[in-house]
């Protein structure tokens, strides 16, 4: 991308996002992070510097979404790239899931990132250039991992957004792509596998490269789908894992 695009990064404070906004800042980009705590928020726009800024945004507030994209337009003009990485988890056994568990994890991960998306698609249709949208999803859509009901059901559908949207934009100049990551070290995964020695030797022993991934893995691939350089891909899924979704 030899011009500097305005990037949205939704859930960038930490982690897979922070580790994408980091890679776009650093080949020249402007960005915009968003997350719940503002705390975080202000550490990491201060981390990323001047080409950053952050919004608290919570993905379950539908009705500030149209607002908040007009902000960024207001300032930026356009956005360019639109990363849907907010997300949030839970691990409880199936029967114990409430309709408040599964509501919640539903409207972060896949109601909210599809409104966000369309007001962002209605401010690149009617841009003279058009944009990309890449969706973070999970390897829990390609194959079964207990007592994550929830995440699984919102990432699945998070996948099958992707095709569809890709088939419905596409013929307009934006690309949609989705990756799912595989075991990536992070906080959150690292304190997960460290108290499960034999859960974490299970994953490495499934993975053909024998080891985690890292964030920035991700973002070379997101980097890499918003680039012209994937200039004819859309509607793809692409499994960034180590070969943990092949191995076995």
């Amino acid at each position: 991308m030899p011009t500097q695009k305005i990037v949205l990064i939704t859930g960038g404070s930490s982690g897979i996002g922070l580790a994408t906004a980091e890679k776009f800042v650093n080949e020249g980009h402007s960005v915009v992070i968003t997350g719940t705590q503002e705390e975080k928020l202000i550490n990491a726009v201060a981390a990323l510097g001047s080409n950053a800024e952050g919004f608290v945004l919570d993905m379950r507030d539908s009705d500030s979404m149209p607002s908040f994209v007009q902000e960024i337009i207001n300032k930026h003009g356009r956005i360019d790239v639109l990363v849907n990485n907010a997300g949030i988890n839970q691990k409880k056994a199936f029967t114990e899931v409430t309709d408040e568990d599964f509501r919640d994890i539903i409207d972060v991960n896949q109601t909210g990132t599809f409104i966000l998306s369309r007001e962002v698609v209605r401010t690149m249709l009617d841009g003279e250039v058009k944009g990309n949208i890449i969706n973070i999803s999970s390897m829990t859509a390609h194959y079964g991992i207990p007592k994550v009901i929830s995440y699984t059901a919102s990432k699945t559908a998070l996948e099958g957004m992707t095709r569809s949207m890709a088939v419905d934009l596409s013929p307009s100049g934006i690309r949609v792509n989705c990756i799912a990551p595989g075991f990536i070290e992070t906080n959150m995964t690292a304190t997960a596998l460290n108290s499960d020695p034999k859960r974490k030797s299970r994953v490495i022993e499934r993975t053909p490269m024998r080891k985690l991934g890292a964030p920035e893995d991700i973002a070379n691939a997101v980097y890499f789908l918003a680039s012209e350089e994937a200039s004819f891909i859309t509607g793809v899924v692409l499994p960034v894992d180590g070969g943990n979704s092949i191995g076995f």
